[in-house]
């Protein structure tokens, strides 16, 4: 159906040739469908991707006003792309970007003789919370996945294997640190995991602290991570983020009780003087991350013998501290700082792994 829509004029984009005219974008088979959303598994030009939109179909997404019937080729002038740009960004994500990032985004529609297809297709995409997210971040974080390209409401994105939560080390280790059928031994398998902890730690704390506002994970399981070959995290599903804006917003609702104020993995608190819940998440990324990733990695039953039992001890209470801290006595609690705690311990878990293996 895209590639008739490309053929009627009604779409664009930088992947529409290779899709549906050189057949050097080729579909293999689809990952996910559900409530609109489509994930497809595809081959472009002999590298693995993935195709992504929030709709199936390209007449779902609501058009662009400013296109009306008797427009001609006129094109829409910069200054009006950039105001839809900026409103739509704001409704959708909560901030107010300058003209240089909105730009950015709007690359896509830049004119030509099929401007009214350029601009409906950019439009489309500029709907899709998550392509908003990896376009934006792409050039300032190495946590989330680039677009490199699209065609109408669909884009793509490099294809990274998913976590599993069946997974018995939740992401395939053996494809990322050492691709073969072989399984890992204990010591590769536990510099694996301490290294992609690592990652995770990093990406905490880059989601805290180096954008304008904090981005908060909502949706914290491992099927929204994947793991490249350098251990490094990489969120490639982000539906479910939000920067503190939007989080605020989202938050501050009617209650009754706690339970009112919790979406998904973020929540706050039910003032029951006004029933409203608090704007402010109480929770954090690295408290979820810790509960629902480290508690599989390290609390009981798992235990790597290639690891000193009185270290993973420590690690052991550090996780139970991060992922529920409001269940530990204050005398035991140990220090302030989780985030601090689990560094340096996994830091010390990472020595002692190369001095055992000499």
């Amino acid at each position: 159906m895209m590639c008739r829509d490309f053929r009627g004029g009604a779409v664009m984009g930088d992947l529409c040739e290779d899709l549906c005219v050189a057949h050097r974008l080729v579909y293999r088979h689809c990952l996910y469908f559900e409530r609109g959303k489509k994930v497809l598994r595809a081959d472009w030009r002999g590298r693995p991707v993935v195709l992504k939109s929030k709709k199936e179909d390209f007449s779902s997404f609501q058009p662009l006003g400013l296109l009306d019937e008797d427009g001609g080729d006129r094109g829409l002038s910069e200054a009006e792309l950039l105001l839809v740009v900026a409103l739509e960004v704001k409704s959708t994500l909560g901030l107010e970007l300058s003209n240089r990032s909105l730009g950015a985004l709007w690359a896509a529609a830049g004119g030509g003789p099929r401007w009214k297809a350029q601009v409906a297709s950019a439009w489309a995409l500029l709907q899709q919370e998550e392509y908003l997210y990896f376009s934006l971040l792409q050039d300032v974080s190495r946590h989330v996945l680039p677009v490199m390209g699209s065609c109408g409401h669909f884009y793509a994105v490099e294809y990274l294997v998913a976590g599993h939560p069946q997974h018995r080390t939740l992401f395939p280790l053996e494809e990322v640190a050492a691709p073969g059928p072989a399984p890992l031994g204990d010591q590769a398998q536990a510099e694996a995991i301490s290294h992609i902890a690592l990652s995770f730690l990093d990406m905490v704390s880059h989601f805290d602290d180096d954008f304008s506002h904090r981005l908060h994970l909502c949706d914290i399981k491992p099927e929204n991570f994947a793991i490249r070959s350098d251990f490094t995290v990489v969120a490639i599903d982000v539906d479910m983020a939000f920067f503190e804006p939007k989080m605020r917003e989202i938050l501050e609702q009617n209650c009754t009780g706690d339970d009112d104020c919790t979406f998904f993995d973020c929540f706050s608190k039910c003032d029951l003087r006004t029933h409203r819940c608090g704007s402010h998440r109480v929770n954090n990324n690295l408290q979820v991350i810790c509960d629902k990733i480290f508690r599989h990695w390290f609390l009981p039953p798992a235990r790597s013998p290639a690891i000193p039992a009185s270290l993973q001890l420590r690690l052991q209470r550090a996780v139970r501290r991060c992922a529920d801290p409001g269940s530990v006595p204050a005398v035991v609690r140990g220090p302030p700082n989780p985030f601090s705690e689990l560094y340096r311990l996994l830091q010390d878990t990472q020595r002692e792994l190369k001095n055992a293996s000499g």
